[in-house]
């Protein structure tokens, strides 16, 4: 394997930065896997987020819009799939603010409405049940999804 120079690293990890808006978790384990030294790693890390290449709070509205918008994840999945990347609860709730409720609501009721397509139930508790299961899921709350499930959305 290549020894980089932190000069390279540093080149390296900035394109990888401009690319896409990058947790800093990432950037991380992406210097490390292209053998950054400990001193190295932090130089780097502190000059990415000098040059605003890395923003906590930019990537976290960044990821919860594309993750409510293209893969209609709820908010429960979006803050874990956030936490698991080592983000601070003040910065997911920072992320969080951005979302559109009419248009979070909207995708949650689409949701619904096809999974009621495919739904084979005998029982209106036991199609309820499944909706219920399937939104849950997704990450959305009890009380987003009960917003829907309680009203029949024909």
């Amino acid at each position: 394997m290549k020894e980089f120079t932190e000069k390279e690293l540093l080149n390296k990890a900035e394109a990888y930065c401009s690319s896409v808006e990058r947790s800093p978790s990432d950037v991380e384990a992406k210097l490390k896997g292209w053998g950054a030294s400990p001193e190295t790693l932090a130089a780097v890390m502190a000059h990415l987020f000098k040059e605003k290449y890395l923003d906590t709070v930019r990537f976290c509205s960044a990821y919860v819009r594309d993750k409510y918008r293209f893969n209609q994840w709820g908010r429960m999945k979006i803050a874990q799939s956030l936490r698991m990347k080592g983000l601070t609860s003040d910065e997911i709730n920072a992320g969080m603010e951005d979302i559109d409720e009419d248009e979070y609501n909207g995708i949650l009721q689409n949701l619904l409405k096809q999974k009621l397509k495919s739904i084979k139930a005998e029982t209106e508790y036991e199609r309820n049940a499944k909706l219920i299961r399937f939104a849950a899921g997704r990450g959305f709350t009890m009380q987003e999804i009960m917003r829907f499930v309680k009203g029949d959305f024909e």
